[in-house]
């Protein structure tokens, strides 16, 4: 029988659930609710998608898609209302690994900001820790937060000076000479990954909670790029070298959405499970408000609280126990 969370684990997720939801209502954010099915998404090359689709004995049927996060509908909510808002919701990527840390179902909770900026964010998202961290939560996983820009943790781990790197070439040579495999076709970010994921990544400070900042511009996302430098406003937050959350300060100009857009679409033709993109999107950044997003995966944040080891140790019915289920079924 699949696993569900013990009763004491089940009272305290409901508490940090009614906590949330207290931390934002009382600073003035707006709690949205948003369809968890959508006939389009925002493209991401590096996210699947799962697709489903609507049926009418009299209309058209109408392919459908998972939301992997709710930013595609908070986005317009905030393009009509100019108002801060927050929403817990269920959220969908397909084709990952099923782990400790990962199911393909999962709770994000993503927060928007009028007027902020991926450093008021980072003020905030320390706030919200404050405020949520149980009595006898981890050291590890309670504030003061550790600040690292992702070039310094470069040369901290790698020795390499992450500026002198933008050309495809430069980082490909830098992993090779790491002496890592790397496919002298790779794209740049694949080159990167490589050695952030098998470099630095493992090595990142576990004593707190760590904001790892300025993303580099070769990473295609929807962040504001730093003015002169080859960056992004963009940070990740690390709790026991566990990702929890991403922030940007987000990209509102309409005509750098529609590139973003138009290069990711290019890209997620080759998905594993394409899906269509909504061309007009882009035009609700005709007078969209400066502002700065979080997302949170909640599942990851109950569980560094904790002090939990195992994501089915913070859900009820991890998706990995169907697996097993199975395999008992036609044993």
């Amino acid at each position: 029988m699949i696993r569900t969370m013990t009763i004491e684990a089940m009272r305290a997720r409901s508490e940090l659930v009614t906590k949330t939801r207290e931390f934002f209502l009382s600073r003035g954010y707006v709690e949205t609710d948003t369809p968890l099915l959508a006939p389009w998404l925002i493209p991401e090359s590096s996210l699947e998608a799962f697709a489903t689709e609507f049926k009418h004995p009299f209309m058209e049927e109408m392919p459908l898609y998972l939301i992997p996060s709710p930013e595609l509908w908070m986005k317009k909510i905030i393009a009509d209302s100019r108002t801060n808002v927050f929403q817990l919701c269920k959220s969908f990527r397909n084709a990952e690994s099923l782990g400790r840390l990962h199911n393909p179902e999962f709770t994000m909770l993503e927060y928007y900001t009028i007027g902020g900026d991926s450093s008021s964010s980072a003020r905030l998202t320390e706030a919200l820790f404050e405020a949520l961290a149980p009595p006898d939560s981890p050291k590890e996983a309670r504030p003061p937060f550790r600040r690292m820009t992702m070039a310094e943790a470069f040369h901290a781990y790698t020795g390499l000076d992450l500026d002198s790197l933008v050309q495809e070439e430069a980082m490909i040579e830098a992993a090779r000479g790491l002496g890592l495999m790397v496919n002298s076709e790779a794209p740049w970010e694949e080159a990167f990954n490589i050695i952030f994921l098998s470099l630095v990544e493992p090595v990142l400070p576990m004593d707190r909670p760590l904001i790892l900042d300025e993303y580099p511009a070769g990473i295609e996302c929807l962040a504001r790029d730093i003015p002169g430098r080859p960056y992004k406003e963009r940070w990740e937050l690390y709790v026991r070298g566990i990702e929890v959350a991403n922030c940007f300060t987000e990209m509102v100009d309409g005509r750098a959405v529609a590139d973003y857009f138009r290069s990711q679409a290019e890209k997620k033709a080759q998905a594993l499970v394409p899906h269509a993109v909504d061309t007009r999107y882009p035009e609700i950044f005709g007078d969209f408000p400066p502002c700065s997003g979080v997302a949170i995966g909640f599942d990851r944040l109950f569980m560094v609280m904790m002090g939990m080891r195992d994501i089915g140790e913070a859900i009820n019915f991890p998706f990995s126990g169907f697996f097993k289920d199975k395999a008992k079924t036609e044993a």
